[in-house]
């Protein structure tokens, strides 16, 4: 982690993953893409997700989270910084001269080999089907429909740990504590997504929040009772609420929200802890 001297308020304490890990500042142009800000607004300027707006300009990286080049080796040209991702991102050429953006691992090193087949080598970086993945072994960017690309596991340091493969499926311990099968025929990469000191940084100051794109949030005891149901009351007041409730009336603290409907819910053997968010 990088520390800063006491200089000013906002410096104090303010610490941030470091930066030795990129080798390369400035982006490939012809995988920019603009990224209009929406600030939490939908189709009608309705907002939809509140304490959204602001925020720095960015483009967007156009990263790859599937396998559009299977069977070719690829190298390792760079690893870069993405202000949309908490991980790395690498530039990786394929021996067909093809260029990509893909989630780097951690410990990746600029000049190594990967590839991306049904079988590979059991190396950092190397993605295949998770069927083909031995027990034990930690896998990020994972896909949850065969062809789609990774959704599961892409943020900094996560991980999922493959426990065990049998047939059709392969059950997998999710970063979130649920034991979930996946389809064996779905890909994966070997690794832990990089930058694994991401959640011990310290903002320091309100300003670096606000350079993210997010608003100030207030505390509902802090508010009316006509605003919301926490408010009122005379001083500093507690929620005085049987149960802690949503701005809109409703349970706010271990509801479950999945729909009982869903098709995968058959496919999760236990579902996350209650000490994991």
């Amino acid at each position: 982690m990088q520390t800063y001297r006491p200089t000013t308020p906002g410096r104090r304490g303010m610490t941030r993953p470091d930066y030795t890990m990129i080798t390369k500042n400035t982006p490939e142009k012809r995988f920019l893409q603009v990224l209009s800000k929406k600030s939490g607004r939908n189709n009608q300027g309705k907002i939809t997700a509140r304490h959204h707006g602001g925020g720095a300009k960015r483009m967007y990286r156009i990263v790859e989270f599937g396998e559009s080049n299977r069977d070719i080796p690829a190298k390792v040209l760079a690893i870069e910084y993405d202000p949309n991702r908490s991980a790395r991102i690498a530039l990786i050429e394929y021996e067909n001269g093809e260029q990509a953006y893909i989630l780097a691992p951690e410990n990746l090193q600029v000049g190594s080999l990967i590839i991306c087949a049904e079988k590979a080598d059991f190396r950092v970086g190397n993605r295949m089907k998770i069927g083909n993945i031995l027990n034990g072994t930690f896998v990020y960017n994972i896909e949850l429909i065969p062809g789609k690309g990774g959704v599961i596991a892409r943020s900094a340091g996560s991980s999922a740990k493959v426990l065990a493969s049998e047939g059709k499926y392969t059950t997998v311990s999710m970063p979130s504590g649920e034991t979930r099968k996946i389809l064996s025929e779905c890909y994966a990469t070997i690794g832990l997504a990089s930058n694994s000191q991401h959640n011990l940084r310290v903002l320091g100051k309100a300003g670096r929040k606000r350079h993210m794109g997010r608003r100030p949030e207030v505390r509902g005891t802090a508010m009316n009772p006509k605003d919301h149901p926490h408010g009122g009351g005379e001083g500093r007041a507690p929620a005085g609420l049987k149960y802690r409730k949503t701005p809109w009336g409703k349970h706010a603290h271990g509801v479950r929200t999945r729909n009982k409907k869903k098709y995968s819910r058959n496919l999760i053997l236990q579902r996350r802890t209650k000490n994991k968010n």
